[in-house]
């Protein structure tokens, strides 16, 4: 902060003498006149305010001789004209600040324009108040809200989009997967079936509620089973072994026949034993036999 003095040219009023005592511009006699010294010649106030005097750095006019100055570094102002830039106080008796660029300001503004300015509202963040500090930036904390439910989130923890500001809350559901099961936000873990966001705990076993997720399964009619649930509640039985055809273990294939079905590996004839998957075959009582073996 700055201080000074008024300063400026010094008016003299000369008394009646018989020497001849002239302006040093215009020669004019200045006997019982007022004048100026002016680096120690004299000048009448007339020449001065045409030839000498200084500019005012604010309102650009001269500043006479019957006007009080103020100068600070080279520059000058009419006492009236020296004032704060942004909140035109008066700052002829007052404590100044001279900025970078040229701007005069008193102590207050001054602050407030070095100040970091808040992201929310811009106004300044007064040193000492509540505030959020986030990649170098400043928020009062007031106005760090969410950019959804535009409530505060003072200590609450946060998530970013952008350049936006979310709560946990809002930006889960905003942003997040939903289950396809249960159609709530996955905010961590979960799995993915058929291009299918799931949660673990949704991803189950219709029958016994087993999870899922990392063990070995089989989907039917929209709906989940673990093996041993498919095989004793779901899966048809083998009309040759009677045992469940789960598409499990050895031999996946399946032959199907009026109703009826059958492991590829047990659609064998009845008494020559010969394979009939993709074979003609004869079909008597529960029996199936090769046409050879049929005509016997």
């Amino acid at each position: 902060m700055t201080f000074f003095r008024h300063s400026g040219p010094r008016s003299y009023l000369t008394s009646t003498m018989t020497e001849r005592f002239d302006c040093f511009y215009c020669r004019d006699n200045l006997h019982g006149k007022k004048y100026v010294r002016k680096d120690d010649k004299p000048v009448c106030t007339k020449c001065f305010d045409k030839i000498c005097a200084n500019t005012c750095a604010e309102c650009r006019k001269p500043i006479g001789a019957d006007s009080k100055e103020l100068h600070h570094k080279s520059r000058h102002w009419h006492e009236d004209c020296f004032r704060c830039a942004r909140c035109y106080k008066a700052l002829a008796s007052e404590p100044f600040c001279a900025r970078d660029d040229g701007k005069i300001m008193c102590g207050k503004c001054n602050s407030c324009a070095d100040g970091n300015r808040c992201q929310g509202c811009y106004k300044v963040v007064l040193p000492g108040s509540k505030n959020v500090e986030y990649k170098n930036k400043v928020w009062h904390e007031e106005c760090f809200t969410c950019f959804e439910c535009k409530q505060p989130i003072r200590t609450q923890s946060f998530l970013t989009k952008g350049d936006d500001i979310y709560c946990t809350a809002c930006h889960e559901k905003k942003f997040a997967k939903k289950c396809f099961h249960c159609k709530q936000p996955i905010t961590s873990g979960g799995i993915s079936y058929q291009e299918q966001p799931w949660h673990s705990e949704c991803f189950v076993c219709r029958t016994c509620r087993k999870q899922l997720s990392g063990s070995r399964f089989t989907a039917h009619e929209n709906a989940f089973y673990c093996v041993d649930c498919y095989r004793s509640d779901v899966a048809k039985k083998c009309h040759g072994c009677k045992n469940p055809i789960t598409g499990f273990g050895h031999g996946t294939n399946v032959v199907h026949y009026e109703g009826f079905s059958w492991h590829e590996y047990c659609f064998n004839c009845k008494k020559c034993c010969l394979s009939l998957a993709n074979k003609r075959f004869v079909i008597t009582g529960d029996h199936i036999y090769c046409p050879n073996c049929a005509k016997l």
